[in-house]
């Protein structure tokens, strides 16, 4: 069972803003007490580079970092470690592969599929390639805020090299079916990245079940430190993929004029990484572990189920609000973001009067926000909420939005 009251006492930044409602948990999430003392602990007792030193402190740092690997690897449920490559974020990641396999292996007139609903960080890397080799990339249809697999049916060929599409839509809040999205893919011999930037904290994920090629997340997303993403890419096609960069650690040995590269995933980790970071990014992995993800995911639920439920009877007072997203709180996490007449921006330094952190914006959609005819609205006030959160804080925004909207109109 979740506790969002007792949940807190782990993160001091509830301690030292006691009012603090934090409601931009899609853009990152807070960090517990564990994860904050692994990093001291680091620093102060045993910090080194790694994989380079003989003395006992660089190979207690160096234990330590492939420790977080492997806590990733079994969080995850990938069949070995190695198949495991911490970058800076997802971004970095869906980049590694776009540069390392996507300029390597696609061509002309080949395909590249994405839907309307991807953050910027899963468009431009596809963009960049297909202007690089000439091939095409199509937009699978969003249809009543979700993903139109009829569309992606019809749009899915065996020029389809790569299917690249989010998890769980950090605007829409919704849950894509990847397993089916992954099973007609592969049928076509396409390959599939999913993003699970959103989802990697809130839902169980297991890719050998999904049997998904790429897999890609963030740290900071799911309470662990920023500055670390990971790749996760099945075992034989990483192998056949070149470095993304070139440079120490990623090397086993060079010769005048041949170099030998090193094992996964060291073969893409080059230079010295975020080393504290990438550590206590394990510790992160161990909290959410010990709550337990499907406790996590009922618990979201609850929430979603509570703030559906408060914004019917919002929007029956004020007919012009807009929620981007299903009305069932079964189909999607909880990530509200919601369209008024008013400046979003405005809205947001409002609510932040009342200490209610919130984003407002386009959230680096643009393309969706176009394709559903609501760009012109400058954005939308996104809600986003976790572990510690709680129904009396949906209640207060609910208050305060209100009083808001009744002062500058709908």
């Amino acid at each position: 069972m979740i506790n969002p009251k007792e949940i807190r006492k782990d993160f001091p930044i509830f301690e030292n803003n006691p009012n603090l409602i934090y409601f931009d948990n899609t853009a990152t999430t807070q960090k517990p007490r564990q994860v904050i003392e692994k990093i001291k602990e680091v620093y102060e007792k045993y910090y080194a580079n790694i994989h380079r030193g003989v003395y006992k402190i660089s190979e207690i740092s160096s234990e330590e970092y492939e420790n977080s690997h492997k806590l990733v690897a079994d969080f995850i449920k990938c069949k070995e470690w190695r198949e495991i490559i911490f970058t800076r974020n997802t971004t970095e990641s869906i980049n590694l592969v776009a540069y390392s396999y996507g300029l390597n292996n696609i061509k002309k007139d080949d395909k590249i599929l994405i839907s309307y609903m991807e953050h910027s960080s899963n468009l431009l890397p596809w963009r960049f390639v297909c202007r690089k080799t000439g091939a095409k990339l199509e937009y699978i249809n969003v249809k009543d805020y979700k993903l139109d697999l009829d569309d992606f049916e019809r749009k899915i060929d065996e020029k389809t090299k790569i299917v690249s599409i989010t998890h769980v839509s950090n605007v829409l809040g919704t849950i894509n079916p990847i397993e089916e999205i992954i099973k007609i893919a592969h049928e076509k011999g396409a390959l599939v990245l999913i993003d699970a930037a959103q989802s990697s904290g809130h839902l169980s994920i297991n890719v050998k079940k999904l049997d998904v090629d790429f897999l890609v997340f963030s740290s900071h997303k799911m309470l662990g430190p920023s500055g670390i993403g990971v790749l996760y890419g099945k075992e034989e096609l990483l192998e056949n993929m070149e470095p993304f960069l070139w440079g120490g650690d990623m090397i086993k040995d060079i010769d005048f004029d041949k170099e030998y590269l090193n094992d996964l995933p060291w073969k893409f980790e080059a230079g010295t990484p975020n080393i504290v970071d990438g550590i206590a990014f394990g510790e992160a992995v161990k909290y959410l572990n010990k709550l337990g993800m499907k406790n996590i995911e009922k618990y979201e639920q609850e929430l979603t189920k509570y703030f559906l439920e408060r914004f019917e009877e919002f929007s029956n007072k004020y007919k012009d609000v807009i929620l981007m997203g299903s009305n069932d709180y079964k189909d999607r996490e909880a990530i509200f973001s919601l369209v008024f007449k008013i400046n979003p921006h405005i809205i947001g330094k409002m609510l932040d009067s009342y200490n209610i952190s919130v984003r407002t914006g386009y959230h680096c959609c643009y393309i969706l926000f176009r394709h559903l005819d609501l760009y012109k609205y400058k954005g939308s006030v996104r809600a986003s909420l976790y572990i510690y959160n709680t129904k009396e804080e949906i209640d207060f925004f609910f208050e305060k939005l209100e009083e808001i909207v009744k002062r500058f109109g709908s």
